[in-house]
């Protein structure tokens, strides 16, 4: 996703419904977010204090759906060449991961932990999953 992250609807502050319902959408279908930031146009593009709120949104889209977010302070990147090999450089590091998890009585997320007993392994993933209804 390249964007500015800027919510339009609803301003800014640590609690926004729709970054939230975002990540929610995104992890129920099992995608993996990475975000590339690029400054906005008119008022909102040039605002410091929605600017860094719409980098926080991006960050935490991509961060709780197991992405990672792209950015080099406020300003438009000279190129995405870096942001791009980077992003392929993961993309053809990833592995699969498959697991049982326990289904509640109601259908819901629940938070999980990926750990290795890898030293030095960056491990990347949501910090949750959905799980449906159990029978």
């Amino acid at each position: 996703m390249v964007s500015d992250g800027i919510d339009r609807f609803g301003g800014g502050g640590p609690s926004n419904s729709y970054v939230d319902s975002a990540i929610e959408e995104a992890q129920r279908a099992g995608v993996i977010i990475y975000s590339i930031y690029t400054p906005g146009v008119g008022h909102y593009g040039h605002s410091f204090w929605r600017m860094n709120w719409g980098q926080n949104y991006l960050s935490q889209i991509s961060d709780e759906t197991g992405g990672e977010s792209y950015y080099l302070g406020f300003g438009a990147p000279v190129s995405f060449a870096p942001y791009l090999d980077d992003l392929s450089h993961r993309l053809t590091r990833q592995f699969l991961l498959t697991f049982l998890a326990k289904p509640e009585k109601k259908a819901g997320f629940q938070p999980f932990k990926l750990r290795t007993e890898v030293p030095n392994a960056e491990l990347v993933a949501a910090d949750r999953v959905y799980v449906p209804a159990g029978m």
